[in-house]
C-alpha cells in the first residue's frame, strides 16, 4: 500500500524507500484522500480506512510557485499514466456505487416479506409493563448470584442439622436477596412483599438453573477471544473434590490479540473411573459443550495427581487419534521429575508421594513446627552450616513440587524423623491434640523401610532426568538446547537398565546406610511378609524383592514415559525454538527451520514463501545494530513493532507460545490457575460449586446482565 501512495504522489525519490521506512519516517496529508476514504471517529481524530489511497492531487501548482519548485521532485505524467488513472478512478467509482446498490437492495430485502413467507428479521415489540417487571426482577437476581460467585460465598446457609426444629432460618442467597429489598429495591419489594416470612423467594431448581446461565455466559467471553485466535492448548489440573464428586479443572491457553499467551482456567469436567468414557466425555464436553474446533488444538497436557497418570494418557492418546496436531506435552507448571514420579504404577511410590505431601502440609500449617524443625537441622548440621542454611530455605518453600524433591527429602529425613518424634513425645502442653497425633503417624510412616527404599531409588533413578527437566523450565534458549539432549537422557537411562544388577545394588546399600542411621529394621513389607507365610520354599530377600517390585518397572517405566510425552512431534515444535533470535544468535545464524516447520505447514498465511522469510529473518538479526539486543523469548518476539513484516514468523511463534511445554512469560497472565490454587484452598469441599468457581475465579471478566436475563427467558418460558 505504501508503494501506491507513492505512486500516486508521483515522488519519484521515494521509489527507493522500503515499506518500513515509508512508515517509519514520511506523513501524506489528510486533504489528499476523497472524503469516502476518511473516517471520523471524534472531533479529535482522523483514521484512514484500511483501504484508503491518496487520489486527490494538484500537480500543476508548484510551477507559478517560485518558493514551492524544488521542494518536491515531482514525476511527471505521460499521456498513457494520466489515462490510465483516470480509469482507476472511474473504475473504482462504479464499483462503490455497486455496493451501495447491493446494500440498498438487501436492506429492502431484510425488510419487505415476500407474500406467503416469513420476515427476515423481526420487528423489535415494545415491552408491556409485566414483561418489563418480570425482566428487571429476573435482573436482581442475577446481580445478586454474580456477587455471591465474585465473593466467594456459597449459596447455602446453615445446615438443617444445626438449626433447632421449627426455626427457618434463610440460606445466604435469600439472605442478600431480603437485604437488597430492605435497602430500597422497589422491583423485589413488589415481587415479595405478599409472600410469606418462611417461604423460599427463589427455589433450588430456579437457582441453579440461574447459575448455570451466568457460568455459561462468563465462560463464553474467554471462548471468544479463544476463538477469534485461532490456535490454543487444553490443560488439566489435578483431580478435586466438588461437593463430593471428583472433577476435573480444565484450562485453556491462547495467544490473544494483543500478542499475551494467556492460560484461563474455563470450568470443571466431572470425572469418570473408566479412561474411554472420560476420553469421550472430554472431547464432548469441549468441542459439543463449550463449542471448540479441536482442529486447531495444537497441545495437550496432564498435570494428575498418583493413580490417574495413565487414565489421563488413555484420554491424550484418544485425542492424538482424532487430531493428531494436539501434541502430548508436559505442563509448564510442572516438573518433569514431579510428573515422572506421579505416573510410575508402583503402589508404594503412590503411598511415598502422599506421606510427603502431608509431612509438608503438617509443617506449613504450622509456624511453631517450621521453627522447631529449624532447631533440629541447626544441631544436625551444625559442622555444616551452609547446607543447614539452604535446607531451612529449602523447608519453608513448596519443596514437593522441585525437580531434586527426593534429593531434599533424603538430606532432610533425619532432621524430619527426629522433629516430628519430638513433638508427639512433648509431655508440655505446647502442641495440640491433633498436631501430637499427625506428628506420631507421620514419624512412624517416614521411619518404615519401605518409604526409605522407594524415596533413595527414586532419588537415584530420577538424577538423570533432573537436569533435562530443569531445562525444559529455564529460558527458551534452555528448552531447545533440552531438546537435543534427551537421546543422551535415554543413553544413560538404557545404560542403567542393562546393569539393573549393579545400580540397585548400590542405592540397596544407600538405603540400608539411612535406616541404620534412623534405627529403622531392614525387612520385607509386612503386607509381602503376611502374603507369604504358608509358603516354606520362599527365600526372597529384601534386596531382591524391591529390585524386582520397585527398581525394574521404575526405570522402564520413566522410559517408556519419556518417548512417549517427547515424541518426534513434539521434539519438531521445540528445534522451531530456533525462530527466536537470542537462540539464533547462539547457533551463529546457522538454522535450519524450515525443515522442522513442516508440521505447522498448515497453519501458516504464505507457507509458499516460508524459506524465503525465514532467510529475511535471519539476515535482520544477523546484520542488526550494534546497539540492538536479540529478543531472547517468544513473548518478546511477538512484541517486536515490525512483526508482522513476517507473517509465517509470527504464525509459527503464536503456535509455539501455546505449547503447554512452554512457560508463561508474563506472570500476571498466568492467573487462572493460581486463582483456582487459592479457591480450592479457601473453600471448603462441601461448599464448592462449579458454576460459582467459574464466577470467583474469572471474576474481572466482563458480564453482560441482559443476555443472561434474555437467555434465561428463552430457556425457561
Amino acid at each position: 500500500r505504501c508503494q501506491r501512495w507513492v505512486e500516486n504522489c508521483r515522488r519519484a525519490d521515494l521509489e527507493d524507500k522500503t515499506p518500513d521506512q515509508l512508515n517509519k519516517h514520511y506523513r501524506l496529508c489528510a486533504k489528499h484522500f476523497e472524503t469516502s476514504m476518511i473516517c471520523r471517529s471524534s472531533p479529535y481524530r482522523t483514521v484512514l480506512r484500511d483501504n484508503a489511497v491518496p487520489t486527490i492531487f494538484d500537480l500543476t501548482s508548484h510551477l507559478n510557485n517560485p518558493h514551492s519548485r524544488h521542494r518536491k521532485r515531482i514525476k511527471e505524467l505521460s499521456e498513457d499514466e494520466i489515462r490510465t488513472l483516470k480509469q482507476q478512478k472511474i473504475d473504482e467509482a462504479f464499483e462503490r456505487e455497486q455496493a451501495t446498490q447491493e446494500l440498498n437492495e438487501s436492506n429492502a430485502q431484510n425488510t419487505v416479506s415476500e407474500e406467503g413467507g416469513e420476515e427476515q428479521e423481526e420487528e423489535a415489540v415494545p415491552l408491556t409493563l409485566e414483561e418489563r417487571e418480570n425482566k428487571d426482577y429476573l435482573k436482581s437476581l442475577f446481580e445478586i448470584l454474580i456477587l455471591m460467585g465474585k465473593q466467594n460465598i456459597p449459596l447455602d446457609g446453615h445446615n438443617v442439622d444445626e438449626l433447632p426444629e421449627g426455626i427457618f432460618t434463610s440460606d445466604n442467597f435469600q439472605a442478600l436477596l431480603e437485604y437488597r429489598i430492605n435497602a430500597g429495591d422497589e422491583v423485589l419489594r413488589k415481587r415479595f412483599e405478599m409472600t410469606a416470612v418462611n417461604l423460599e423467594y427463589c427455589s433450588k431448581t430456579q437457582q441453579k438453573q440461574m447459575l448455570e446461565i451466568c457460568e455459561s455466559c462468563v465462560r463464553e467471553e474467554t471462548l471468544r477471544e479463544v476463538r477469534d485466535s485461532h490456535f490454543f492448548s487444553v490443560v488439566t489440573d489435578e483431580v478435586v473434590d466438588i461437593a463430593g464428586e471428583e472433577h476435573l479443572p480444565v484450562l485453556v491457553r491462547f495467544v490473544d490479540e494483543s500478542h499475551n499467551l494467556r492460560e484461563e482456567f474455563i470450568g470443571f469436567l466431572p470425572y469418570e473411573a473408566d479412561p474411554e468414557i472420560l476420553a469421550v466425555k472430554f472431547h464432548t464436553t469441549i468441542t459439543e459443550k463449550w463449542g471448540l474446533n479441536m482442529e486447531y488444538c495444537r497441545g495437550q497436557a496432564y498435570i494428575v495427581s498418583s493413580g490417574f497418570a495413565s487414565k489421563m494418557k488413555v484420554v491424550a492418546t484418544r485425542l492424538l487419534e482424532k487430531y493428531p496436531q494436539a501434541v502430548y506435552t508436559l505442563c509448564s507448571s510442572c516438573a518433569l521429575n514431579v510428573w515422572l514420579a506421579k505416573s510410575i504404577p508402583v503402589v508404594g511410590v503412590s503411598i511415598a508421594l502422599g506421606t510427603i505431601e502431608e509431612v509438608c502440609c503438617l509443617f506449613n500449617q504450622s509456624p511453631q513446627l517450621l521453627v522447631e524443625l529449624d532447631n533440629t537441622i541447626s544441631v544436625l548440621f551444625q559442622n555444616n552450616e551452609e547446607k543447614g542454611n539452604e535446607l531451612k530455605e529449602i523447608c519453608r518453600s513448596q519443596w514437593t513440587g522441585r525437580h531434586d524433591t527426593f534429593e531434599v527429602l533424603v538430606d532432610l529425613l533425619q532432621a524430619l524423623v527426629l522433629c516430628l518424634d519430638g513433638v508427639s513425645s512433648d509431655s508440655s502442653v505446647r502442641w495440640s491434640n491433633f498436631i501430637a497425633g499427625r506428628a506420631f503417624v507421620l514419624s512412624s510412616a517416614l521411619t518404615d523401610f519401605d518409604f526409605i527404599v522407594t524415596i533413595v531409588i527414586l532419588k537415584n533413578i530420577l538424577s538423570f532426568t533432573r537436569a533435562f527437566g530443569k531445562n525444559l523450565q529455564g529460558q527458551t534458549s534452555d528448552v531447545f538446547f533440552a531438546a537435543s539432549s534427551l537421546t543422551a537422557v535415554l543413553h544413560s537411562l538404557n545404560e542403567v537398565m542393562e546393569n539393573i544388577e549393579v545400580y540397585h545394588e548400590f542405592w540397596f546399600e544407600e538405603a540400608t546406610n539411612l535406616a541404620t542411621k534412623l534405627d529403622v529394621q531392614i525387612k520385607l513389607p509386612g503386607k509381602f511378609r503376611r502374603a507369604q507365610q504358608g509358603n516354606l520354599d520362599s527365600e526372597v530377600t529384601s534386596e531382591n524383592y524391591y529390585k524386582e517390585i520397585l527398581s525394574v518397572p521404575a526405570v522402564e517405566h520413566i522410559i517408556q514415559e519419556l518417548k512417549d510425552i517427547f515424541s518426534e512431534q513434539h521434539l519438531k515444535a521445540l528445534k522451531c525454538l530456533s525462530l527466536v533470535p537470542s537462540v539464533m544468535g547462539q547457533l551463529k545464524f546457522n538454522t535450519s527451520e524450515e525443515h522442522h516447520a513442516d508440521m505447522y505447514k498448515n497453519d501458516l498465511p504464505n507457507p509458499d514463501t516460508l524459506s524465503a522469510e525465514l532467510h529475511c529473518w535471519r539476515i535482520k538479526w544477523k546484520h542488526r545494530g550494534k546497539d540492538i539486543e536479540l529478543p531472547a523469548t517468544i513473548y518478546e518476539a511477538l512484541h517486536l513493532p515490525d512483526i508482522k513484516f513476517f507473517p509465517n514468523v509470527y504464525a509459527l511463534l503464536k503456535v509455539l507460545c501455546i505449547l503447554p511445554v512452554m512457560k508463561v512469560e508474563n506472570e500476571k497472565y498466568e492467573v487462572g490457575r493460581k486463582r483456582l490454587k487459592a479457591y480450592l484452598k479457601n473453600t471448603l469441599t462441601e461448599q464448592r460449586s462449579s458454576n460459582l468457581a467459574l464466577l470467583n475465579i474469572n471474576f474481572d471478566i466482563k458480564h453482560d446482565l441482559d443476555l443472561m436475563v434474555d437467555t434465561y427467558i428463552k430457556l425457561y418460558p
